[in-house]
């Protein structure tokens, strides 16, 4: 079923996105101030992380969040496992969601919106089957209903299944019913990662490319 879009998502969501995101930005600003300045000090430089995401219609933007691994590297060159980069003060900045914070840059410019499918890495793109790829017929949110059913202790399945849904419901009450529940998943700090990795095992695809 090819996504359609409704009043809300035509007329209020993008306004409604900038609004917030600027807000956000300008309320949080001494956060993100001393969150810059610790990640500085104990992680290094650059203190902010940029990667290309797909985003709406697969079309790839630059991702910004704050730094939370430092640089390690074996005796051949190759950078460490994530366990092995990822100190305490970067765990404690992804278990409260702080590094996701220079993604509000990401909201007011109009890569994401503030609720959506979680931007994921550029290499998944062509591992998707058809349902799966459909999470990117709508902007990759900040948050969204996968975050708060589960974050990243859930399966790639059950959040593409939940990516999917929020695709087909798009709504006004939704949005803010995912937002609210968002800020309880933060404070409880639930399913920050996957068991035995330190975030997400990496999407390896499919067997086969139905849905």
């Amino acid at each position: 079923m090819a996504h359609k879009k409704g009043f809300y998502e035509k007329y209020i969501k993008r306004p409604q996105d900038f609004v917030c995101a600027s807000l956000a930005l300008i309320v949080l600003s001494p956060v993100i101030l001393v969150t810059a300045v610790l990640v500085k000090k104990k992680l290094g430089s650059p203190v902010i992380f940029k990667q290309d995401r797909p985003g709406l219609n697969g079309k790839t933007f630059r991702l910004y969040k704050f730094r939370t691994m430092i640089d390690a590297y074996d005796e051949n060159g190759v950078p460490l496992p994530d366990e092995e980069r990822l100190p305490r003060f970067g765990q404690k900045l992804r278990s409260t969601s702080l590094d996701e914070l220079p993604e509000l840059l990401n909201i007011w410019k109009g890569d994401m919106s503030v609720v959506g499918p979680r931007p994921l890495l550029a290499r998944y793109l062509s591992r998707y089957n058809e349902f799966q790829a459909r999470r990117h017929e709508v902007r990759p949110g900040f948050t969204g209903l996968a975050q708060i059913h589960g974050r990243n202790a859930i399966s790639w399945d059950e959040k593409f299944a939940w990516d999917v849904k929020y695709v087909d419901n798009v709504t006004f009450l939704g949005d803010w019913k995912i937002i609210f529940g968002t800020v309880k998943t933060v404070l409880k700090r639930d399913g920050i990662s996957a068991e035995g990795t330190v975030t997400m095992p990496e999407f390896m695809g499919n067997e086969t490319k139905g849905d």
